[in-house]
């Protein structure tokens, strides 16, 4: 086994601990991380995590070095921003209304024709007053979530954006599909997963991060990567649904269960807490 180091984070990290994500997102892990803190290995070379999402995962471990993905370019754009421009973004994020009538033409604006930071702001204040906090785009790739209505919805905290920054400096940030992980990872890496996830029925399908489907055949395409990655001896970790198919893709790896609520969703009694899969090579 090569030789491996302790998990690091930057310089001055005591100070930073506690750094939640600055974004909301459908399957965020923050509610996890006390289930999943005895899953992470103790030691690796590298980090790195595919489906970045709001991050939640990494701005726990903190680990460096790390390299992070997405396919939602829009995503990717705003971590870039908080990494790279986080004063102009904060500046610019002051200049939002909270009102329907502007929450709509902004709602209209094409995300790609914006200037990054522009791109960023948009995108944060969306996701702050949307309705339900919910990330999702049509298959034209539009963001299409209707206005929130919330009375004194907070939108960001300059601070909290700043201490992201700080903790982002040496971090690699990459728009692309979760294969790319392949052209890197090596022997004593640590990856992980966290892909939209397989539906447990016909009638509670949500893949709509990106306008492009997340469906078996790209769950199976997955678990092919896991075990190529797993012939190189990497490390890792991927949370999934708890379904008969999940189990059976993943077949002779360690299978872990845990407690998941449900924050996203239009009926507030539909938010229990369902079984989720954690699989595991270690």
């Amino acid at each position: 086994m090569a030789i491996m180091t302790q998990i690091t984070a930057i310089d001055g990290a005591r100070a930073l601990k506690g750094v939640k994500p600055f974004i909301k997102w459908a399957g965020g892990k923050s509610r996890l991380l006390a289930q999943y803190e005895p899953f992470f290995p103790p030691s690796f070379r590298r980090y790195f995590e595919p489906f970045l999402g709001s991050g939640a995962v990494y701005l726990h471990l903190q680990a460096q070095p790390a390299v992070l993905s997405d396919s939602n370019s829009d995503l990717v754009n705003c971590w870039q921003v908080v990494r790279d421009q986080v004063e102009s973004l904060i500046a610019h994020l002051e200049q939002h209304q909270v009102d329907r009538d502007y929450y709509y033409r902004l709602r209209a604006c094409a995300p790609e024709q914006l200037a990054p930071v522009e791109r960023a702001s948009r995108l944060i204040f969306l996701n702050k007053t949307c309705y339900n906090g919910l990330y999702r785009v049509n298959r034209a790739g539009q963001f299409n979530v209707p206005f929130g209505d919330y009375k004194k919805p907070r939108i960001f905290q300059a601070d909290h954006l700043r201490a992201v920054s700080a903790l982002m400096q040496p971090v690699k940030i990459i728009a692309s599909s979760f294969d790319r992980v392949l052209r890197e990872a090596r022997r004593g890496d640590f990856i992980y997963f966290d892909p939209p996830y397989l539906p447990l029925s016909s009638t509670s399908n949500f893949t709509g991060y990106t306008g492009q489907a997340f469906g078996v055949a790209q769950q199976e395409y997955l678990a092919e990567v896991y075990r190529t990655l797993h012939s190189r001896r990497c490390l890792l970790m991927l949370s999934n649904s708890n379904t008969q198919l999940i189990r059976d893709l993943y077949c002779g790896f360690r299978i872990e269960e845990v407690w998941a609520g449900r924050a996203i969703n239009s009926v507030a009694t539909r938010r229990q807490p369902i079984r989720e899969l954690v699989v595991m090579n270690y």
